[in-house]
């Protein structure tokens, strides 16, 4: 499998880990939307929002669970964004299911 995000679970490709267990890795975005920009990916692959089913979905809850963790010790008290991009026309670019915590400054409400 040629993913990125997969390459980076494997430590072939280093990233700035802010969390991780058994399920998930936390990592810095390489472009930072915000002063906080980190993104969220399950260790197992599965391609998007689009893809998860019964089988695979609980691992979202942990996300979320974790989410909260992650933005805490970041120190985001003021809020933040939590955004999943799903397909080309949604802008997701890589295809692994992942979640950008987006936060440390107020954020532009517009949608793009």
């Amino acid at each position: 499998m040629d993913c990125l995000f997969c390459k980076i679970i494997a430590g072939e490709i280093p990233s700035t880990k802010v969390f991780e267990d058994e399920k998930i890795l936390a990592f810095r975005d390489i472009n930072p939307q915000a002063p906080s920009h980190i993104l969220v990916i399950p260790k197992e692959h599965i391609g998007g929002v689009d893809e998860l089913n019964e089988n695979n979905s609980a691992v979202v809850a942990h996300i979320f669970a974790k989410i909260a963790e992650i933005a805490k010790n970041e120190g985001l008290e003021n809020g933040y964004r939590v955004v999943s991009n799903v397909g080309e026309d949604g802008g997701q670019t890589v295809r692994h299911l992942h979640f950008h915590i987006i936060g440390g400054a107020k954020l532009n409400t517009q949608m793009a």
